[in-house]
């Protein structure tokens, strides 16, 4: 499932129940990153959402999704925000191996969530994890491919580091910003060589 499909539907992650939306202060900036413009929003709670190749007609859709779930058109003074954008530019840098922007799960939850935590708590720079091993560390041994799904799902990728969990074969496995994405990532955090060109 490619990132454009997974976001092809409503903002309320798949295993949760549609809510009203309450009126929640959020704001939103795009960054250019080696691996294309993300969009990155945040609340006042902390970042909520990292979307890949954040062109115009991304961008457009994604702030639309986010101004229905979060009821109303975004806000500048979030320093989360801020917090996000310094974090990211260091990562991509290679002078940052962990964050420590808090993070705002609103677009996760259920089971997605619980692998999405284990993730980012278990699984730190310059390691990776198996699909299956993600799935015994959160007691559901028959689930990696429903961690599949969760990577599929995960609305703060590169922060919640989804490129870090690969196939059981030796493979890279799939992702939704691009298999090019995340090697990329892979060879920033050197657990891949660096492409030569």
């Amino acid at each position: 499932m490619t990132y454009a499909e997974q976001d092809a539907g409503p903002v309320t992650p798949p295993d949760a129940a549609p809510e009203a939306a309450a009126r929640r202060d959020w704001a939103w900036r795009r960054l250019a990153t080696p691996i294309g413009p993300l969009l990155l929003a945040a609340t006042r709670e902390g970042l909520v959402k990292v979307a890949f190749h954040a062109d115009e007609r991304t961008t457009r859709r994604e702030l639309t999704r986010l101004e229905q779930f979060f009821g109303g058109p975004p806000l500048t003074g979030i320093p989360h925000l801020t917090t996000a954008t310094a974090e990211l530019t260091a990562y991509f840098a290679g002078e940052l191996r962990s964050f420590t922007v808090p993070l705002d799960w609103s677009l996760s939850s259920g089971f997605h969530a619980r692998v999405l935590h284990a993730l980012a708590d278990g699984v730190p720079y310059g390691s990776v994890v198996g699909y299956q091993d993600l799935a015994d560390r959160v007691g559901e041994p028959g689930a990696a491919r429903a961690v599949g799904a969760a990577m599929g799902s995960n609305p703060l990728p590169v922060v919640v580091p989804c490129h870090r969990v690969v196939a059981s074969d030796g493979g890279i496995g799939g992702f939704g910003g691009g298999l090019e994405t995340k090697r990329l990532l892979l060879a920033l955090e050197g657990v891949l060589p660096a492409p030569l060109f």
